[in-house]
């Protein structure tokens, strides 16, 4: 099950709109102090720009979530930029976008759109990541099983993960949650019930 969607990497992108340049900067971030850090650097590196913009929003559920206009009109800027990541799903990040102002006003409207677009950019390119939920079934048994548990993971409701090499065979095998029974059925038809669970967990990939 998809938990929450966030980005792995830093991410920038920029946009010329009615002469008005918007640079947009996306950082993950786990932390209120960490995302305060990345806006004070932006802000630094762009100190002559018209506008830096901040939006940032943290937790699983979106508990934490702060935007600021920084001299837009109000409701123009920061919130649309939160109002989109919260729509889209996306958290624990902090964006940025500066405007370097080109003479021509753009209205209420025409912000919204500049300032949520070069978000999106920003977002897009440092790449948009699904956090779900997944069981890792740790397993030892003989070597001679290997060959078919690695044409059964072809039937793709578990991959191979890793595969340790002792007097025995231990596998890490990943698997969606609903089909972890599944996998643990399969291991005891494939060696009669000869396997040996070392571990099972559930952890977010």
């Amino acid at each position: 099950m998809i938990r929450y969607s966030t980005i792995l990497k830093e991410g920038q992108a920029e946009l010329i709109i009615e002469k008005s340049r918007f640079i947009g900067y996306v950082k993950p971030v786990e932390s209120r102090e960490e995302a305060d850090a990345f806006i004070k650097e932006i802000k630094t590196r762009h100190r002559d720009a018209t506008h830096n913009v901040p939006a940032f929003v943290l937790g699983e559920k979106f508990q934490q979530q702060c935007a600021s206009d920084d001299g837009e009109p109000q409701g123009t800027s920061g919130v649309p930029m939160l109002q989109m990541m919260v729509k889209e799903g996306i958290t624990n990040v902090v964006v940025v976008v500066t405007r370097y102002f080109g003479g021509i006003k753009l209205g209420t409207g025409g912000l919204v759109r500049a300032y949520t677009n070069t978000a999106k950019a920003a977002l897009e390119d440092a790449g948009i990541h699904q956090v779900k939920d997944q069981t890792v079934i740790v397993a030892s048994m003989d070597y001679t099983y290997l060959g078919k548990l690695q044409n059964a993971e072809k039937d793709g409701y578990f991959t191979i993960a890793d595969t340790a090499f002792t007097d025995v065979i231990t596998v890490t095998l990943h698997s969606e949650p609903e089909d972890a029974e599944r996998v643990k059925g399969f291991l005891s038809e494939l060696t009669g019930g000869k396997y040996v669970l070392v571990e099972q967990l559930e952890t977010l990939v």
